[in-house]
């Protein structure tokens, strides 16, 4: 049953009228009513029933008529990989730390569950009290990556909520996006009513005033609402700095099909709608009470984000660049949540999360007293995301100090010296080979090293750079151990908004394809070389979702409607069901994914601002072409990427006694001759 799509049935749903009363404010609510009863029967003929039961530990159990906001948090994918997200946790905790608001949980049925919820008549559902969707006030999706679209229209239709926005009226919760693929909305445009840019703490809280009060204006006393009611309330949202209405925005196109621009077409709305940025992480210092999943999901450990953002510039990848500017946790609230939360769930492994952990300023100080307070007990720490030229033996040991030395994994995303010049990796073959020596003579008996092909300017020496690299780390293993393991793990590169790659032409599958086979044919002789790929296909529909904009959007709706479901799942292919819906709607892949953009052709996320200047990121484009790399900005002079001015913040480790780099103004760029670069204070902490 694991590749059949069930029927699209729409689950039975109360009279409109009876749906409103759920979403009044205070007493007047009526709970609406919890569907268990109907479920806990169904359990045994589904697949890993315990991610449907709700009951774990730091769960909260709100009541419902004692809140005036109600909130459904999902992750658009099965609940062994959305329940550990740390954004879903974050907003959870925030949002039911109020005493106004209401939040749960909710993630994609598996297709098993779903035939027997439109069998049977059990709407989408949230996890804490398995009550309906339809009855929250807003229905707040996190994206992270351009896979989860057609789930997200799956929900709302398992859920009983209008497909598009304009069929939605007053009785309907407002559909809310957020996370990295919410930075072109624009081929889910029709079907969401609002998307937050950038960070969600503070704007998540504004986003709940704007509703409350918007409720107690127009649903308060029992009062009907006007005719003119939910358009009042996307008008309050899109007043809330960082929230984008795609009601209130227009493209326009030239004849050629190029798009001219994206205009605001409500008066009073942004032009440009910037993204937020929490500028002090220590006013938000969660999850404090994470929560211990039912049953096995992708990670399970306890998580603390150490720093968010990265100055490192590497050009493909989108997350650096939106993430903008660092931020770091002090080293001892990063200890304080470490030690209430290892006691709180009893996880044994902590993770050190960021987008690359070991640039903490202070990372050797953090990791060595977190090994002093685990050592000689079952808890291990875990860099989930370590630089091959910022790991050293320090590191390693602190890492391993209870024994545990398993696996590591590092990115030199290319293998040849020119390609990661082109893309911005500034790691070199020798800090590699440097990091698999030092790995495996610590005792570490795996690493895994991830790559990519179809970047930019490649060629078949860079592809063949990668074996070639491979295989020298594997020689280094061997050295240390015959049974130690070096995996190659190869994708093809998708093209992102908001990097300086925005404008390339993406590699069809065939190619991706036959570069996976060069790959393949030059370390079949090394029988411990382990290659893992990615299916090239799934980068064909994240291409498309990724730069489209909304003339792609009536086939995401078409392959829903076709049974497109958990597109980056290998149990669901779906690449020929997307085919035929982009056949059905006239999309064309050449157009939005195989052809390069120049520099004056509007993009369809111009009109939303991730605080990079478009006109830097082209320059950074035409330097990649030249192979030019670009310093760390933390460590050496503002280069104007146009994020930093009107942010009150410093360059600076973010506690007393760190090392501080001003910003300098816009303009003073360049020359970075009386600064200092890259220290190694990275490795020691001081």
């Amino acid at each position: 049953m694991l590749g059949t799509v069930p029927d699209r049935r729409a689950p039975a749903v109360p009279p409109r009228s009876r749906r409103l009363d759920h979403r009044r404010p205070g007493a007047a609510a009526v709970t609406p009513t919890s569907y268990w009863e109907t479920i806990d029967p169904l359990l045994s003929q589904v697949r890993k029933p315990a991610q449907y039961v709700g009951g774990e530990h730091n769960q909260v159990a709100s009541d419902w008529d004692a809140a005036d906001t109600r909130w459904l948090l999902c992750y658009p994918d099965t609940y062994e990989v959305g329940q550990p997200n740390q954004g879903i946790q974050i907003l959870y905790e925030i949002l039911n730390e109020r005493a106004t608001a209401l939040a749960e949980r909710a993630y994609a049925p598996w297709v098993d569950m779903e035939a027997l919820q439109r069998e049977h008549g059990i709407p989408a559902f949230s996890l804490e009290h398995h009550r309906p969707l339809w009855a929250f006030d807003v229905f707040a999706v996190t994206l992270p990556h351009e896979l989860g679209h057609t789930n997200l229209l799956n929900l709302l239709d398992l859920g009983s909520v209008p497909i598009r926005s304009a069929g939605r009226s007053v009785e309907d919760p407002i559909v809310l996006v957020g996370g990295h693929a919410a930075y072109n909305p624009e081929p889910l445009a029709p079907f969401i009513d609002a998307a937050v840019m950038g960070d969600g703490e503070e704007v998540t809280l504004e986003v709940d005033d704007a509703i409350r009060t918007w409720k107690r204006i127009h649903l308060g006393d029992g009062q009907s609402p006007g005719p003119d009611a939910r358009g009042d309330l996307l008008k309050r949202l899109a007043a809330v700095e960082g929230v984008y209405v795609p009601a209130f925005y227009e493209p326009r196109y030239y004849d050629d099909g190029r798009l001219r621009q994206t205009v605001s077409v409500e008066p009073g709305v942004p032009s440009r709608v910037p993204k937020r940025t929490v500028q002090d992480l220590e006013q938000w210092a969660y999850p404090r009470k994470q929560i211990v999943p039912m049953t096995e999901t992708v990670h399970e450990r306890f998580s603390v984000e150490i720093f968010r953002g990265c100055t490192r510039g590497c050009r493909f990848c989108q997350a650096g660049m939106i993430t903008r500017p660092v931020r770091e946790r002090r080293p001892e609230t990063i200890q304080k949540l470490v030690e209430d939360g290892v006691r709180d769930t009893g996880f044994n492994e902590v993770g050190l999360l960021s987008l690359s952990s070991a640039d903490h300023s202070a990372i050797g100080s953090v990791a060595r007293d977190l090994a002093d307070t685990y050592e000689g007990t079952t808890t291990s720490l875990s860099l989930p995301s370590t630089r091959v030229d910022a790991f050293n033996v320090t590191l390693s040991n602190e890492l391993a100090r209870n024994g545990r030395r398993t696996g590591l994994t590092f990115a030199p995303e290319a293998g040849s010296e020119r390609m990661r010049a082109v893309i911005n990796k500034m790691v070199s073959e020798a800090d590699l080979l440097r990091t698999a020596e030092t790995s495996f003579s610590e005792g570490w008996r795996h690493i895994k090293l991830y790559f990519m092909v179809g970047l930019p300017t490649e060629q078949d020496e860079d592809v063949l750079a990668i074996a070639d690299l491979g295989i020298k780390a594997y020689e280094i293993a061997r050295k240390y151990g015959k049974a130690n393991k070096v995996t190659l793990s190869v994708g093809g590169f998708v093209p992102k908004p908001h990097t300086p790659f925005q404008w390339v032409a993406q590699d069809p599958p065939e190619e991706i394809r036959r570069k996976l086979s060069l790959i393949r044919h030059a370390i079949k002789a090394h029988g411990g070389l382990k290659l893992r790929t990615n299916d090239p296909e799934e980068g064909v529909i994240e291409g498309l979702l990724a730069r489209g904009d909304r003339r792609v959007a009536p086939a995401v709706e078409r392959a829903w409607e076709l049974g497109a479901r958990f597109d980056g799942w290998h149990e669901m292919p779906t690449l020929e069901t997307w085919m035929q819906a982009l056949a059905e709607t006239g999309v064309d892949l050449d157009w939005f994914s195989y052809r390069e953009r120049d520099e004056n052709e509007a993009l369809p996320w111009d009109h939303l601002d991730s605080g990079l200047e478009k006109s830097w990121l082209w320059e950074d484009w035409q330097d990649s072409l030249t192979e030019k790399d670009l310093d760390d900005c933390r460590w050496s002079a503002c280069y104007d990427c146009g994020v930093c001015p009107g942010l009150s913040i410093d360059h600076d480790t973010g506690y007393t006694g760190g090392f501080q780099l001003p910003v300098l103004p816009q303009g003073l760029g360049g020359g970075s001759e009386d600064l200092p670069t890259a220290p190694e204070r990275y490795a020691s902490g001081s």
